[in-house]
């Protein structure tokens, strides 16, 4: 692991009304690693996504990006100070084209953002193909590869994934998971993701947090992930 936190997050308690979720999670990402967040559904994994992107407010603890605290800042303000949220379910504009979704990262990316968008149909050539295309027309996974595409050109040095290989056939899945290899080694792009399919999470992670009831129950590091049946294990906690 890099000794450089992009991301540092220190008791974290978050829940929705009165219903308490997270219950003091601790978790350390560094700069350059691709980390998972695992474990059964309903643990908390996409709270915590929601709260480190300022969706949902935290109750107590402290979220550090970069090394300032970001705990209070609003989603658009952890945006343009680099974080990107690919959220399940994608969240494409349904009605505009791909090259239009991806012209809404520039908000965010500005001249910069406008210069990666051809990076983004090196990652993605299916974008390319289908640049004029209605986003809602497209598969789960190219409208897969379109929502990572857009959050790119937001120029991340964070991103955060909500279950990528959900709903896609198994091929492009593993497609998107090279991408997102190549994504970090050559932006430097820093990944933190949920994910519950234990391909990708083999295929992807460099190491895992376990999440059981709103904690973290468990860490699971590069050696361990080699151990398949480890990490099934930590799927069924």
């Amino acid at each position: 692991m890099s000794t450089e936190p992009v991301l540092s997050v220190t008791g974290l308690h978050a829940g929705y009304g009165p219903t308490p979720i997270l219950q003091g999670v601790e978790l350390r990402v560094g700069r350059g690693e691709i980390v998972s967040l695992i474990g059964r559904n309903g643990v908390g994994k996409t709270t915590i996504l929601r709260c480190l992107m300022g969706q949902l407010r935290v109750t107590a603890g402290r979220i550090r990006y970069l090394d300032r605290d970001i705990t209070r800042l609003t989603p658009d303000a952890r945006a343009r100070l680099g974080i990107g949220y690919i959220p399940q379910g994608r969240e494409v504009f349904p009605r505009l084209t791909v090259a239009e979704n991806l012209q809404v990262g520039e908000l965010i990316g500005g001249p910069k953002g406008r210069k990666l968008a051809d990076m983004v149909y090196d990652y993605f050539p299916r974008l390319q193909e289908r640049r004029g295309q209605a986003a809602g027309t497209m598969s789960g996974g190219e409208q897969q590869q379109l929502a990572i595409g857009r959050a790119l050109i937001g120029n991340p040095s964070l991103l955060l994934l909500d279950e990528p290989s959900e709903g896609i056939q198994p091929s492009i899945a593993q497609m998107i998971c090279a991408a997102l290899k190549s994504i970090r080694d050559e932006l430097g792009c820093t990944i933190l993701f949920v994910e519950q399919n234990l391909d990708t999470i083999m295929t992807l992670s460099e190491r895992c947090y376990v999440v059981e009831k709103g904690r973290i129950d468990a860490h699971i590091d590069a050696a361990q992930l080699a151990d398949r049946n480890t990490v099934r294990q930590s799927l069924l906690i």
